[in-house]
């Protein structure tokens, strides 16, 4: 889970002196709401500077908010419960201050298409169109909630559509609707105030509908504005980027460690500590630092609030944010780093290995890393004593919030995919993308069936073997891969093309330099190894004495075989299995030749039966 709702938040705060419309018609809203908050008054508006409070998923807290309406730079400030955070842009730059103190530049197209639209809305262009251009569609007529609106859609010159409802009946701005990657956000604005010779709204309550239509009100956000005060002195460094605070170190002065990890299913696990206390972690690098609720409980942590937490599942669950004093991985330290306590759901079952939770971004903004796949060694450098591996290719990424963002071929298509070493497959592509291109039938992909697990429950998609993947310069073949094609979770997100796994990476030593932005790859041992890919069509999860069948591909040997999703098996090959050999007895299912017959006892309704399952490939070949 990221901050990136909340950086949407301030997107449509202060639309309260905002609006948007085709040419003629839309100037005509735009003076009548001109004319209703204020009229000329505007045109003596330099900066606009707001404070109040906000809320959401249970927490509170102040808000600030600083605009500079002949440039369209703007910047907010945020206390929620135990944390704090910032965003802005500077002009040419959108930026961010996470609530761990960690800042980047937010340099992906997505990121500077938000920025540009808010951008324009701070400068009110609407009613100055020499500030920034736009061009408009026609007005609509709308009725909502017993009222009549006016509605007209603009689209700010290199940003994104916004959609402006004005009230027929006064001629105020009442709702902004935007699109958020999958999701549509609509921001409701009422209790218009005097703020000397201009109206504002003074109440600003954001929801989201996500692409199922499905509403979560743990992600409403409820904005009240104490004060508003009009042309306040600016200077260029209340719009900057922030300097980075010092909380991180190696300790040991040397300003480089070694830590070895266990690669399980692709991931990453390394032993550190927590307040003093041994803790074990995946590490990943988007993902913000987490604690599953039994760890933050072991460890005496207490989160506070009901966020939502979204992942690759169907489902959001609840999150929260919490403080520790330290977090050491290795001698790598973290004083005080901000942690959300989230539900992970069944991925301990899914594992097979017990782990407290993540290190993430924080980790991986603060330290160069670079993770030696065949060596099973995580280097963690304090900036200046980073090196990239010899030979490595090098590969620039962009960040829309905390996650790297790459650019590549796929067959030679262009794509961009999101870097995450906490996901286990090779090559995950989003639906938008799927769709566009027609990847279905171009990679005959097989039927849909569990292919992950991740906050938010099951991932599901339909397994393909891609041809070239060619990053850098470097062509990556025999990768397999899935396609989503659901409309819900991470994967349906169409900003990206698609998710780089572990399946992929696991081929190089890799390397992160978050400062710089930059991505280094040194093939190893591993590279041109084609991947293996499940032949049985069974996803199993730990289940104490026994594996459990959580789901079974439709026209898979499993399927073929009889077996059916929650039997339990207790044995397979006549070897007992239990959730201690799930790693085990996945290898054998992947790597085991076509052909190979495996026998399973199974338990269903209480009777033991074996079965024999004869191995087959579910996608083509290499």
């Amino acid at each position: 889970m990221t901050s990136a709702w909340m950086k949407a938040v301030f997107a449509t705060a202060l639309l309260a002196a905002s609006s948007l419309a085709s040419a003629d018609d839309a100037a005509a809203l735009f003076a009548r709401y001109k004319s209703a908050t204020g009229g000329a008054a505007w045109d003596d508006v330099k900066t606009l500077h707001a404070t109040g409070t906000l809320a959401v998923g249970g927490l509170s807290g102040d808000l600030s908010m600083v605009q500079d309406l002949g440039t369209g730079r703007g910047a907010n400030a945020y206390q929620l419960g135990p944390v704090e955070g910032a965003d802005g842009y500077d002009g040419k730059v959108a930026w961010s201050r996470e609530p761990g103190g960690e800042v980047s530049a937010l340099d992906a197209p997505e990121a500077k298409r938000r920025a540009v639209t808010q951008a324009w809305l701070d400068a009110r262009a609407f009613w100055y169109p020499a500030r920034l251009q736009a061009t408009y569609g026609a007005v609509a007529e709308r009725d909502a909630d017993g009222k009549h609106y006016r509605v007209v859609e603009a689209t700010p010159a290199g940003g994104d559509a916004v959609g402006l409802w004005f009230d027929a009946s006064t001629g105020l701005l009442a709702r902004v609707v935007q699109h958020e990657a999958q999701d549509t956000a609509t921001t409701v604005l009422d209790g218009y105030r005097d703020a000397g010779r201009v109206r504002v709204a003074f109440h600003i309550l954001t929801t989201r509908v996500d692409a199922a239509g499905r509403t979560d009100p743990r992600a409403t956000t409820d904005i009240r504005l104490a004060k508003v005060t009009l042309n306040d002195a600016v200077a260029d460094a209340d719009f900057a980027m922030p300097e980075m605070k010092a909380t991180a170190r190696i300790a040991d002065g040397s300003g480089v460690t070694r830590i070895p990890f266990d690669l399980v299913n692709n991931h990453i696990y390394a032993d550190g500590m927590i307040d003093g206390k041994k803790a074990r972690f995946l590490v990943d690098t988007g993902g913000m630092n987490a604690l599953t609720p039994a760890a933050a409980k072991k460890f005496g942590i207490e989160g506070e609030g009901d966020l939502p937490g979204r992942g690759v599942g169907d489902e959001s669950v609840k999150a929260q944010f919490a403080h520790v004093g330290e977090v050491r991985l290795g001698g790598a330290v973290l004083d005080k780093p901000v942690f959300v306590v989230i539900d992970l759901g069944a991925i301990v079952k899914v594992e097979g290995v017990d782990f407290d939770g993540l290190v993430g971004y924080e980790m991986f903004r603060r330290f160069g890393v670079t993770i030696d796949y065949a060596g099973h060694v995580l280097t963690l450098a304090e900036p200046a004593k980073f090196a990239p591996p010899a030979g490595a290719t090098v590969v620039p990424f962009e960040l829309s919030d905390t996650t790297p963002l790459i650019a590549g071929t796929l067959d030679g298509t262009p794509v961009r995919v999101s870097v995450d070493t906490g996901s286990r497959s090779s090559l995950s592509m989003h639906s938008p993308f799927v769709r566009e291109h027609g990847l279905v039938a171009q990679y005959a992909a097989a039927p849909e069936a569990v292919v992950g697990w991740g906050v938010g429950g099951a991932s599901r998609g339909r397994p393909a073997r891609f041809g070239t993947l060619k990053l850098g310069d470097r062509e990556i073949g025999g990768v397999a891969g899935d396609l989503y094609v659901g409309d819900k979770g991470t994967f349906a997100n169409p900003d990206m093309s698609g998710n780089l796994g572990g399946g992929v990476l696991r081929r190089f030593t890799v390397a992160f330099d978050y400062g710089a932005k930059r991505m280094y790859l040194a093939p190893n041992a591993d590279f041109a190894k084609a991947d293996t890919f499940d032949r049985s069509g069974l996803f199993l999860l730990g289940d104490g004495d026994a594996l459990l069948v959580a789901d079974v591909a439709p026209d898979s040997a499993a399927a073929r075989a009889g077996l059916q999703a929650k039997d339990r098996i207790v044995a397979i090959g006549g070897e007992a299995s239990d959730a201690k050999s799930l790693i085990a007895v996945r290898m054998k299912l992947r790597e085991s030749a076509a052909g190979t017959r495996v026998k399973v006892d199974r338990v269903r309704d209480g009777k033991k039966e074996t079965v024999e399952i004869v191995l087959a490939d579910r996608i083509k070949s290499a």
